[in-house]
């Protein structure tokens, strides 16, 4: 077989998504499995949105951050779930190529936005606890504005690199696609191209996304914990604990995914997919949770909006 047969860029129209290589007894489980975060998903950031922009009291940076982290989960879990879904019914599995594109495109966006925007979050609880008399004045809504602007700006020039650096590839003639949404690493297991200057290029922006966001949080919380041991009340103490803890435990459930999925050595495609998983469906789900358990504010907000629908029916 000829190379034109076997390495032909042009000829790829569309992939096929593998998925889950389980039992297809097992794929109405999955799919109920999925449906079930999915609505959560759905539910949380949706009501999580409604929350902050219907309360005037959280018209605060930090609930600004968090309406955008909500409307970033629900998006790029979006750009998955309902096509991992289809595919468990489906048994062709087939992606077309301009539909692997945009997933591609649009998944690495929201991501790499949420890294930033993270990164923005703990910057403003620093600012917050740290300097609490300065803070409406440094976290001005021209600044908020802009650090969310950025946070989607950094994320729109990663996806376009990213992803045009890897539709440029040559692809073989077999186009199965060894997960369940078209990502990078199972497309460059596909490619007969050189991938030595596409994986220079992936590391360098990994390197540029994720030390600067992680120097920013872990300074961040550095100076923050540090001032909340000088509180003398114990309460105080509690309560920004709490806010905080709420913060990082979203960060580490990502980037603790992000560092398995991208900086270990791609041998186990399986573990790859269920590390996939805690980024792509499990955190966006958790996040609403996170933040409206360990939060009084949006508590009161959710009951006054719920007794307020009470009311009305």
């Amino acid at each position: 077989m000829n190379d034109r047969e076997t390495c032909n860029h042009s000829e790829v129209t569309d992939f096929i998504l593998v998925g889950f290589r389980v039992h297809p007894e097992l794929h109405i489980l999955l799919f109920l499995l999925f449906l079930l975060v999915y609505a959560m998903i759905l539910l949380g950031n949706v009501g999580m949105m409604v929350i902050i922009i219907t309360d005037p009291r959280l018209s605060t940076p930090m609930y600004f951050f968090l309406g955008n982290l909500s409307f970033i989960d629900l998006f790029y879990s979006s750009v998955i779930a309902p096509k991992a879904m289809i595919n468990f019914w489906s048994e062709s599995k087939s992606i077309s190529y301009a539909g692997c594109v945009t997933q591609l495109f649009l998944f690495a966006l929201f991501i790499v936005t949420e890294g930033f925007l993270l990164a923005v979050m703990a910057y403003d609880r620093f600012i917050a606890i740290c300097n609490p008399l300065l803070y409406t004045v440094q976290m001005s809504t021209r600044l908020c504005v802009q650090l969310v602007a950025g946070s989607y700006f950094c994320g729109c020039i990663s996806s376009v690199l990213q992803t045009s650096m890897t539709f440029t590839l040559s692809f073989r003639a077999s186009q199965a696609i060894d997960h369940f949404y078209c990502d990078t690493r199972p497309l460059q297991r596909l490619s007969c191209s050189d991938l030595f200057i596409l994986r220079m290029v992936s590391f360098t922006l990994s390197g540029l996304i994720i030390l600067p966001t992680i120097i920013v949080i872990i300074v961040s919380y550095l100076y923050i914990v540090s001032t909340v041991l000088k509180i003398p009340s114990t309460e105080g103490r509690k309560k920004v604990f709490s806010t905080c803890s709420s913060h990082l435990g979203v960060v580490s459930v990502l980037y603790g995914a992000v560092f398995f999925m991208y900086l270990t050595p791609d041998t186990y495609p399986e573990l790859s997919k269920v590390a996939s998983l805690c980024y792509t469906l499990v955190t966006p789900m958790l996040n609403p949770l996170i933040y409206s358990l360990r939060n009084k504010d949006v508590k009161e907000a959710l009951n006054k909006l719920l007794e307020k629908k009470s009311t009305i029916l």
